[in-house]
Order: structure tokens, then C-alpha cells, then sequence
């Protein structure tokens, strides 16, 4: 691999620890910044909605987990993992603004470990303990190798792929959540639409209060609070709404009522009730989970330092991948889900703490990012809440679940929406006289738009099979090949084109007409 300039974060350094000392060199001088910038009215916002949104992904994904593992692992588990992993990357991580959480592909991946261990007859808390710590041992190997810079190979591309993936995955589970009280009981029209209304009611006012900024109505410090506060506001109206209505049943989170494991095991893994040869055989299958985790992690953290973002602090790379390879180890331990970088999550926290301005394109306007609030405090805060709400087992009951689904909603179309491969979607639909002056618009013939943006549907359409079919285990190695994919593009689209699509930031939104010269659609 060639050597990079160490002020590139994702530089190669050719040294054991090279790329970890750059991202110590980088970050340590904001340490103090990050928390002194994090004394603002925003981060309050953020804290509060965030929170929300990491106990509905904790709860919506411990609950899948345990029916994928036969109730062995729950969600206390996620809870807690969730709690102590984001409390320990807050503080120690490169770049904090990153949310972790469960995410659906590392579910889907232990649900296919715990059924290759009942049909080896391995105790499966130990199977999935020591794959874990390997795993978590692998990604260390990588932080200290700088193998972070093979995150230079992945571009736009790959990342719009991921990102819609992961927000198509909040959206099909809530959408299932909205749909499934008329499947089991057609004839409960109460309860079907009392669900209808929580998730809908959630999702609408949570985007409309968040718009507000946009209106010209009330003082603008008081649009800025409606809409830092908007999704939080939300919840809090339609959990009251539910609760004035007692007389209709809807579903609580799925959580006990006492802090213990699922199951009343010990927190403690027996790491020795496995064989020897299952030990070590163990490797086999964490290094499929290392690559999942490795690319999960840095596509998510790719997509937060995007240079649209505007954020100024830098990044850490491998510091970022040290922080998770321990978290996975000292999870598997006590047999607590892996987590990772939950893409939704992270660009939901960064959008929470922009300031933005609107900008016209044309027939069309858009939100750009002037400033994000870059700080400690709130994921900081956002996880030692998720901490205590574990002694808050029965408040938490209280909020329906069909809410949570709600901002599942919200939070998944808002980071879609925020994609430029959703942009380009919604062209196959709009009039060519209104298409937005963006510019890809301005310098790409249309159907060259158009077939770029089909390759990256076709792939998110395979990914989405793929991840269900008994293949499922394979699915890490499956997302890496985006790479190889985008590499072969270059035969089929000429190179000033895809630079154009595929660049990482637009530097000439509004290009004078003179420059568009034969590049109008």
C-alpha cells in the first residue's frame, strides 16, 4: 500500500502504530474543546432526542436478537452494551460525534452463529464469547497496522449504498410495526389504529416541528428551539396522548422489570466450556465478523466526517477502531451484543447538532451545514441516560412502542432524504425543465445520471436479498465488494463523470451557466 501524507487521516504510514499516533496528534488538542463546546442549548436537543432514539434501537434490536439466539441474549443485554460502549467511546474516541448501537447486520450475523451452534451442539453464549474476543483481538491487529487506509479505496459510492441500506432497514421495521396489529387481528380496529396514529403522529409532528426553522412564524432563537427539539417533543406528546387513552391496548417495550439477564444466567461467560479445537476454530468465523464490524464502523465514520458536514475538529480512524475491537472484547465476556457505528444513529446526531442554512438550486431548495456543535457532552450524556434507564425499567414501559417505531420512521427517511443517491432517485420522476441545479445536474448528461444511480439501486436491492438468504454469513465479504464494483465503472462511464457523481464534496454548487457547456441533461 503507498504511503500517504500524515495530515490525511486515512493515511497509510508504513509504521507499527503510525496511523493511531496521527489520530492521537490530531484529536488530543481538542479534548478539552470537546467538552467545553458542548455547553450549548443544541446539545441539550440532541441529548434528549438521541436518548430516545438509542432506547428504541437498544429495545427494537435486543428484542430481535433474543428471538434469533432462543432468549439467550435480550434486551437488558443491548442496554447495557449499548450504555457502556457508547459511555467508553464517548470519552476515549476519535471522533465522538459517532453513535454506537446495535445495527441489523451484526443481529442478523449472531443469529446465524447461534444456528451453526445448535447444529454443532457447542453451548452458544461460550461459541459466541470467543468469537467475539478474537474478533476483538483482529481489529486491534488492524487499528495498529493502519489497515483504516484501505478505507481510501471506498468512495461515495459505497457509502450511499450502505447509508440508504441502513435507513431501508429502520424503515421496513417500523413500516412491519405499523402493519402488523391488522395481519394478527383484523378484527381489533382500535388497536391497529391507535398504532396507526402513535407511529404516523410521531413521525409527522416530529418533521413538521423540525421544519419550523424553515417558516417565517416566531422569533428565529425560538424556530431553532421548536426544531432542535422537535423529535423530542413528539414523543412526549403522543406517549401522553396514549396515555389518556388507557382504554386502548398497545404494546410497551419488551423490558423486565428488574435488572438481571434475560435468561437469570451469570453475567460471566464460562469460556472453557467449549473443546480446545472449538477455541481456536472460533477465529473462523470472527474474521467474517471483524470485516463486518471493520466496514460497518468506517463507512459509518466516513459518512459523519463527510466534508459536507463542515465539521473542523478531524477524525481518528484507528483510534476509533481500538475503542470498538475493546468493547467487543469486554462485551463477549459477559456475552452482551457487539456494537458498532450505527450509521442512522450518527447522522441523526450530527444533523441534530448543525446549524444550516437553506439554498436554492434552481426550482428546488436544500438544507446545507454551516457549523456542527463538535463535542463530548452529548453522546456522553445520551449514554449514561440509556445507563440509568436500566433502573428505570417500569418509566420506560410507559412509552408505547408504536412511538419509538415512530421516530424509527423519522430518523430513517431523514437520512435517506439526506443522500445524494436519494436525490438522484427522485429524478426518474421529476420533470426535466424542474430538476435542481445541482452539480451533477449541470455537468453529467441525464442518462449517464440515471445509469449510475440504477448500478447503486441494483446493488442495494442485492444487499437487502442477500442479508436474508442462507448466504447471510457471507454478507460482510458481499459489502466490500462495492469496491471492486466501482472499480469496474470506470470501463462503463467516462472519468470526468464519475467524478463528478462520485466526488466527496460539491465545491461548485453554484457554477456560473458559462461553465456548464456541453454537460446540460
Amino acid at each position: 500500500m503507498r504511503k500517504t501524507d500524515s495530515s490525511d487521516p486515512l493515511a497509510y504510514t508504513g509504521r507499527l502504530f503510525g496511523g493511531l499516533q496521527n489520530d492521537l496528534r490530531r484529536r488530543l488538542p481538542f479534548y478539552i474543546s470537546d467538552f467545553r463546546d458542548g455547553l450549548s442549548s443544541k446539545v441539550v436537543a440532541s441529548t434528549v432526542f438521541l436518548f430516545f432514539a438509542c432506547l428504541a434501537n437498544a429495545v427494537a434490536f435486543g428484542a430481535l436478537t433474543s428471538i434469533m439466539t432462543g432468549g439467550e441474549i435480550g434486551t437488558v443485554e443491548m442496554i447495557v452494551a449499548t450504555a457502556l460502549g457508547g459511555i467508553l467511546f464517548a470519552l476515549f474516541a476519535g471522533q465522538p460525534l459517532t453513535i454506537l448501537g446495535g445495527t441489523g447486520p451484526i443481529v442478523i450475523f449472531t443469529g446465524l452463529l447461534y444456528a451453526l451452534s445448535q447444529q454443532m451442539s457447542l453451548p452458544f453464549l461460550s461459541v459466541y464469547a470467543w468469537v467475539g474476543l478474537w474478533a476483538g483481538l483482529f481489529m486491534l491487529i488492524l487499528a495498529f497496522t493502519d489497515a483504516s487506509a484501505l478505507m481510501r479505496l471506498f468512495t461515495r459510492f459505497t457509502d450511499e449504498i450502505f447509508a440508504a441500506l441502513v435507513a431501508v432497514i429502520f424503515i421496513y421495521e417500523a413500516v412491519s410495526s405499523l402493519l402488523a396489529p391488522f395481519m394478527e387481528n383484523p378484527r381489533d380496529n382500535s388497536k391497529a389504529l391507535m398504532t396507526l396514529v402513535l407511529s404516523l403522529g410521531t413521525y409527522m409532528l416530529a418533521r413538521s416541528l423540525k421544519m419550523v426553522l424553515q417558516t417565517p412564524y416566531l422569533q428565529r432563537k425560538a424556530r431553532e428551539f421548536i426544531s432542535d427539539f422537535g423529535p423530542a417533543i413528539a414523543i412526549a406528546i403522543m406517549t401522553a396522548f396514549a396515555l389518556l387513552m388507557p382504554e386502548i391496548d398497545v404494546e410497551r417495550a419488551a423490558v423486565p422489570e428488574t435488572f438481571a439477564t434475560t435468561t437469570g444466567r451469570p453475567w460471566l461467560v464460562d469460556l472453557f466450556a467449549l473443546p480446545t479445537w472449538a477455541i481456536f476454530a472460533a477465529a473462523g468465523p470472527a474474521l467474517l465478523v471483524t470485516v463486518l464490524l471493520f466496514l460497518d464502523q468506517n463507512i459509518s465514520a466516513r459518512l459523519v466526517n463527510s466534508p459536507l458536514h463542515s465539521l473542523r475538529k478531524g477524525c481518528g480512524y484507528n483510534l476509533d477502531l481500538v475503542v470498538v475491537g475493546v468493547i467487543t472484547a469486554v462485551c463477549s465476556l459477559f456475552a452482551l451484543p457487539w456494537i458498532v457505528a450505527a450509521t442512522v444513529h450518527s447522522l441523526n446526531h450530527v444533523k441534530s447538532l448543525a446549524t444550516t442554512e437553506t439554498v436554492s438550486l434552481g426550482s428546488s431548495t436544500t438544507e446545507k451545514i454551516i457549523s456542527v456543535e463538535e463535542n463530548r457532552v452529548s453522546p456522553l450524556l445520551i449514554h449514561l441516560l440509556l445507563a440509568a434507564s436500566i433502573f428505570m425499567l417500569p418509566v420506560i414501559k410507559m412509552i408505547p412502542m408504536e412511538v419509538l417505531f415512530g421516530l424509527f420512521l423519522y430518523m430513517g427517511f431523514s437520512t435517506l432524504s439526506g443522500t445524494e443517491f436519494f436525490e438522484r432517485v427522485r429524478l426518474w420522476a421529476t420533470d426535466r425543465k424542474l430538476y435542481p441545479q445541482t452539480h451533477y445536474v449541470r455537468r453529467v448528461p441525464r442518462k449517464v445520471i440515471h445509469l449510475f444511480t440504477l448500478i447503486q439501486l441494483v446493488a442495494l436491492v442485492a444487499l437487502w436479498i442477500l442479508k436474508s438468504s442462507p448466504a447471510g454469513i457471507l454478507f460482510p465479504l458481499f459489502i466490500a465488494m462495492l469496491v471492486p464494483l466501482r472499480f469496474l465503472m470506470n470501463r462503463w462511464f467516462a472519468e470526468e463523470h464519475l467524478e463528478v457523481l462520485d466526488a466527496e464534496e460539491a465545491n461548485d454548487e453554484h457554477m456560473d451557466d458559462d461553465t456548464m457547456g456541453d454537460f446540460r441533461p
